[in-house]
């Protein structure tokens, strides 16, 4: 890559559509590119496990321990690109130019920043998470070894995602789908040839698992960076020779940072609820399972939450305030139907999805009950998270931690821990829906404040 690549708006730019065209068309053309990227990635990871699965019952273990750090890389990174996603469209509704293109140059040297973290964590601090959790040698061999591999190596993540989100908040989903699904197809692909050895290859097991995300990580970032290069979209992007404004940086965090510790709170519930079923290694392959499934269908709704996201903030910018609320509207309407559509898959064939995992009648004692009750989650949670979207598109991301922190710190960990200590595991996982609920209630709250004390006088 050259030391300047520059991206130059020489039309009327992407950003422009987001204030003019109707706006079921625009969240539509907006959202899909990236519910298609996501839901392929979803679907990556269900095969990806189910591949893990058929090594052994350890290996699939092992992988749902690591699953929360996973989840916490990808926190800190997509909470990052929220920040400067949010920045830029705001920017650019504002029509200050310079600014949302200092955002965009500044949000690649915050990736490298961040890799440099997970790089620390994936060679000194391995051994010691998996160790917490678990003295079988096996599970420990193969915790160990697929999670320094993902993490010392997880630059291209950490950068390709940024990338992608700037290219977001200019209203372009193309190019960041594209890039997505390079590397989901190119890491589906490699998983069965690294993990069973075929076409020559050598059988490296759980490894080969984790190589083969690198690589179409990799793969991922070379064609993002080859599209900055060679088309032109509404930011300037200088990889080398500006001058980092702090106070940019503040800006990007502002919303950056709740969305981080947001996400992050998701690892940490799931670090938790781990250590709650430490004793039961069948129920934590089960949980491991089920946000592997579930990631099929949540996913979705975070793709639409990319495509509203720069809306919701592109119309706040601009104080378009029925063009804003027609968005909310119109993108909780999609969610609801999308969760509804997941809610009724998991209540008639939960067996089926266990299944695919290679699960025994004992993972299906449990599985089977779990599935069943923890997608009683799925409504409520449509309308958190496009809530939260809203909050974090007009620069209110802190009601966004907040709701996250009740919905998954606060309320379900004690819940979890209570039902699962008094009645036992099957019960325990009425945890997740009746933290939604209180999620939900404060999220009302909070949208009713937020409406009448801004938006409304928009």
């Amino acid at each position: 890559m050259e030391n300047t690549v520059e991206i130059k708006d020489n039309s009327i730019s992407e950003a422009n559509k987001m204030g003019t065209m109707p706006v079921g068309k625009l969240l539509m053309s907006m959202a899909w590119p990236a519910i298609l990227s996501m839901t392929i990635n979803a679907l990556y990871n269900i095969v990806d496990s189910i591949f893990v699965a058929q090594i052994s019952q350890e290996a699939l273990t092992a992988v749902s321990f690591v699953m929360p750090i996973q989840l916490l890389m990808i926190a800190v990174t997509v909470g990052s690109g929220v920040g400067v996603n949010s920045l830029i469209a705001r920017r650019l509704g504002a029509k200050r130019q310079k600014e949302a293109d200092l955002a965009a140059c500044t949000s690649i040297r915050i990736g490298i920043l961040n890799y440099l973290i997970f790089l620390f964590i994936g060679a000194f601090l391995t051994v010691p998470f998996m160790s917490h959790y678990t003295s079988n040698t096996d599970i420990l061999s193969a915790g160990t070894t697929y999670m320094s591999i993902v993490m010392c190596f997880s630059m291209f993540m950490s950068v390709e995602i940024l990338l992608e989100k700037v290219l977001q908040s200019t209203g372009n989903m193309i190019i960041p789908m594209i890039c997505s699904l390079t590397g989901a197809i190119v890491n589906l692909i490699l998983d069965p040839i690294l993990i069973f050895g075929l076409l020559g290859a050598p059988k490296l097991g759980v490894a080969g698992a984790a190589i083969a995300t690198v690589i179409g990580q990799a793969c991922s970032l070379i064609v993002a960076t080859l599209f900055i290069k060679k088309k032109e979209h509404a930011v300037n992007i200088k990889l080398f020779g500006f001058k980092m404004d702090w106070k940019i940086v503040k800006d990007i965090y502002a919303v950056g940072l709740p969305s981080i510790i947001m996400q992050a709170i998701g690892s940490v519930m799931l670090l938790g609820y781990n250590n709650i079923l430490s004793a039961e290694p069948i129920a934590v392959a089960v949980l491991g399972i089920y946000f592997k499934i579930q990631s099929f269908i949540f996913m979705p709704v975070f793709g639409l939450n990319q495509g509203a996201m720069p809306l919701f903030g592109y119309n706040f910018g601009a104080r378009n305030k029925a063009r804003l609320m027609k968005t909310y509207k119109l993108a909780l309407m999609t969610a609801l139907i999308i969760m509804g559509i997941g809610f009724i898959l998991f209540q008639v064939i939960p067996e089926f999805f266990l299944r695919m995992f290679n699960a025994d009648e004992n993972m299906m004692s449990i599985g089977v009950p779990a599935l069943m009750r923890i997608s009683l989650c799925f409504l409520p949670a449509a309308f958190g998270i496009i809530t939260s979207t809203l909050f974090q598109g007009t620069g209110h991301g802190i009601y966004s931690l907040f709701a996250s922190l009740i919905r998954q710190l606060f309320g379900i960990l004690p819940l979890a821990y209570l039902l699962y200590h008094f009645y036992g595991v099957s019960e325990s996982w009425y945890s997740f829906p009746l933290a939604e609920i209180l999620g939900l209630t404060y999220s009302a709250v909070m949208l009713a404040h937020l409406y009448n004390k801004q938006i409304k006088q928009l």
